[in-house]
This record gives C-alpha cells, sequence and structure tokens, in this order.
C-alpha cells in the first residue's frame, strides 16, 4: 500500500469555484493505468495530471494525463494546475524546468509572485490543416447551431494544434456565442471524420478591457461536453491570430488574454504568447493562475 497525494484545483484562475478544474497526484509513482484511470474517473473532471520522477536527464520530471475515459498527451489547465500544486508543494523560487510528456520534453517557468504562481507552459509544434471546405465545412457549422451569416468571414474554419488539436470557429457576436447549443452528437460523429476531437468556438468581440478573444470549447467524442478553460484551445489560437492576420504585432512577438468558460459560469483568462519569425508563428506559450480547492489522500 502507499499512499497517494491528490489535489482538486481550479486553473486559469485565482477564485475557487471558476476556471478549469483539474485533478493533480503528486507523487504518481507506482502507478498502473487501470489505477490512474480510475482515479481520473472518480474525480471527474476533464483531466487528471500525474506527476512522476524523470525518467533521464534531459528533464526534471515526467507528466501522464487522462480524461475518465483515455490518456491523453497533453492538457493545458491541467499542466498549470500540476506544476502550482509542485510549486506551491515545495514552496519553489522562480525557476525554469522541463517536464516529459506526451508531445516530448518543453521547458515551463514557475514565477513566483506575491500572491501565488504564475505558471507559463511552452506547447508544442504549431501545425495547420488545410481550412475545410464543402460538406465538412458545412456540417461543422450546422452541428454547432451556427448560420453562415455569425460566422466572421476572416477566420477560415480549420484544425490548429500545438500538441493537442482543435477547429477553429470565428464568428462575429459574443452574444451568440454564449447562447450557443450544439448538437453533440453530430459533433461526436464528425470527430471520427476529421480526426479532430475539440470544437473552439471564439469571437473577437471583447468586451472587457484587455481581453482580446472569448471562445467556448466542446469536445463531445472524448466525454467532454463542454470544457470552462482550455489551454490547448487558446494557444493555437494565438498562432491562428498570427497566420491569418486578424491582429496588429511588432513582427517579433504577439501576446494577448483570452476569457472562456463566462457562458457555464466558470470563467478563466488564459495569458498566451506567440514568437513570431517572417510573419509567421513559431512558438506559442500558455499562461495561467490557479487554486488549490482541496487536497486529500488515496491509500491503493
Amino acid at each position: 500500500m502507499k499512499t497517494y497525494q491528490v489535489y482538486q484545483v481550479d486553473s486559469f484562475t485565482t477564485e475557487k469555484f471558476t476556471g478549469n478544474p483539474a485533478g493533480v497526484v503528486l507523487n504518481a509513482d507506482g502507478l498502473s493505468e487501470k489505477q490512474m484511470l480510475s482515479i481520473a474517473r472518480e474525480l471527474n473532471n476533464s483531466e487528471t495530471a500525474f506527476i512522476f520522477s524523470p525518467e533521464g536527464s534531459d528533464h526534471d520530471l515526467r507528466i501522464r494525463y487522462f480524461t475518465p475515459t483515455i490518456e491523453v498527451p497533453v492538457c493545458g489547465h491541467a499542466t498549470i494546475a500540476a506544476h502550482y500544486v509542485r510549486a506551491v508543494a515545495n514552496q519553489l523560487h522562480s525557476s525554469t524546468i522541463f517536464h516529459k510528456i506526451g508531445i516530448g520534453v518543453l521547458p515551463v517557468e514557475i514565477i513566483k509572485e506575491e500572491k501565488g504562481y504564475l505558471i507559463v507552459m511552452t506547447q508544442g509544434k504549431i501545425e495547420f490543416s488545410e481550412p475545410f471546405a464543402g460538406a465538412e465545412y458545412d456540417n461543422i457549422v450546422a452541428a454547432l447551431g451556427l448560420d453562415k451569416e455569425d460566422l466572421d468571414q476572416r477566420c477560415p474554419i480549420q484544425i490548429v494544434s500545438t500538441g493537442h488539436s482543435k477547429v477553429m470557429i470565428g464568428i462575429k457576436s459574443r452574444e451568440k456565442l454564449d447562447s450557443l447549443k450544439p448538437d453533440m452528437i453530430s459533433l461526436s460523429k464528425l470527430s471520427t471524420s476529421i480526426g479532430c476531437n475539440g470544437y473552439f468556438v471564439f469571437t473577437l468581440d471583447a468586451e472587457a478591457s484587455g481581453i482580446l478573444t472569448h471562445g467556448r470549447m466542446f469536445a463531445p467524442a472524448i466525454g467532454i461536453t463542454e470544457d470552462p478553460v482550455t489551454g490547448n484551445a487558446n494557444g493555437p489560437l494565438g498562432a491562428y491570430l498570427i497566420k491569418h492576420d486578424l491582429v496588429e504585432h511588432n513582427e517579433s512577438s504577439f501576446s494577448f488574454k483570452g476569457e472562456q468558460g463566462t457562458a457555464i459560469g466558470r470563467s478563466g483568462i488564459v495569458e498566451v504568447q506567440v514568437k513570431i519569425e517572417k510573419g509567421e508563428p513559431v512558438e506559442v506559450k500558455i499562461g495561467g493562475r490557479a487554486v488549490i480547492l482541496f487536497q486529500t489522500t488515496i491509500e491503493l
């Protein structure tokens, strides 16, 4: 028997019961895949992060991520949660460490603040698929409950990835965004044919000062009806905004804040940084804060 330290954390927020909840197991060495899946299912967050000792000298720790049904290669909000918990538990100073996750070895910045920590993670390789057209385009629009006049015509509907792909759908109105009622069965079926599980609907119709985008993310094919605040959607969105000349920048970098989760009462903020070379996005980082809701232990 071993005692495992388990945390419930709200990510991309400093206010309890907002942002995106994630589970974190701080000392996961010894857990089997079956046990990790059971813990993730029991906690019933969209993802739970399991922190392991390193496997080699090129990284400081290893993280695996499980939804209640499957393992996924990376998860933004669970990464923020995992490193926040580790920083608090070990009273870390500001530092840069390397973690090994399902998409490789990448740096994470731990930034100590007066109250808590800001965690900044570098995301994976930026990849753009060809924009959708024809029947696939029409089916995505219809499944999301949108009409073509709702769409921002500057924004092609396409899959973008920084390690975990999402379909980007730009629309004109914040009001329309908040009132969306997608057909989850249709979205699930589409996911199989297009090879992407997540649909990120966003708008540049922002209201609050300092916020550039608002978004909602649906991934019913992997058991996530709606994800409150998604690092692996807002990060790719940053690359997408540069790729399609939707924002002004200084030719070397661009940063913005994206809000998500408002429509379901779990608002959170993702801070996105995009490195730019020759007009193209080449690297994305996402940052966020977190708050620990509770801590417990499990003996297995």
